[in-house]
C-alpha cells in the first residue's frame, strides 16, 4: 500500500461553496397536511368590526377572517351581513386546510355579528358544540362627577 502513489485533491473555493449550497438545499420532505377537526371559534363582535378566528384546542390560530378583510367599508363592517359573509369565508378556509367540523363557540362583544356568525357556521356544517359569552362587564364604573354647588 506504501507503493501506489498518492494524488493530491485541490478545489478551488467555487467549487467547495458550490459543494456545501447543494446540500443546503437537499431536496425537502413534503409537508404533511395537518388535519383538526375540532377546535374553538372566536367571535369578537365590536360595533365597528367582526373578527372570526379559528384556532385548535391548545388556541394556535389556525385561520381567521374580518369582515373589513372581506371588502366591507365604514360602517358597513359592523353589520350582520358582514359577520356572516366573514364567518362564511374563515369557516370555508378552516375546512378545506384542516378538515375542521366540530367547534366550541366563543363570543365577545356587543355588536350585531354576534349571532349572525353562529348562524353561518351552523349553515356550514360546522357541529357547534357550546357557546360562551366571555363579554367584558363593567363593575365600579368611573368616577361620579363632583357634586353641584349653587
Amino acid at each position: 500500500m506504501a507503493d501506489t502513489p498518492q494524488e493530491e485533491i485541490t478545489t478551488t473555493p467555487a467549487e467547495t461553496t458550490a459543494a456545501a449550497t447543494a446540500t443546503a438545499t437537499a431536496p425537502k420532505r413534503k409537508k404533511s397536511k395537518r388535519t383538526v377537526a375540532s377546535g374553538n371559534v372566536y367571535v369578537n363582535a365590536t360595533f365597528n368590526n367582526t373578527i372570526i378566528t379559528f384556532s385548535d384546542s391548545k388556541g394556535n390560530v389556525l385561520t381567521s377572517c374580518s369582515a373589513g378583510a372581506c371588502g366591507f367599508r365604514g360602517s358597513k363592517k359592523g353589520t350582520a351581513y358582514a359577520a356572516q359573509v366573514a364567518a362564511e369565508r374563515a369557516a370555508q378556509a378552516a375546512k378545506q386546510q384542516y378538515g375542521f367540523s366540530k367547534a366550541e363557540v366563543i363570543i365577545k362583544g356587543i355588536g350585531l355579528g354576534r349571532d349572525a356568525a353562529v348562524r353561518a357556521l351552523t349553515a356550514l356544517d360546522i357541529q357547534v358544540e357550546g357557546i360562551k359569552d366571555v363579554t367584558g362587564v363593567p363593575h365600579g364604573g368611573v368616577r361620579p362627577p363632583k357634586a353641584r354647588r349653587i
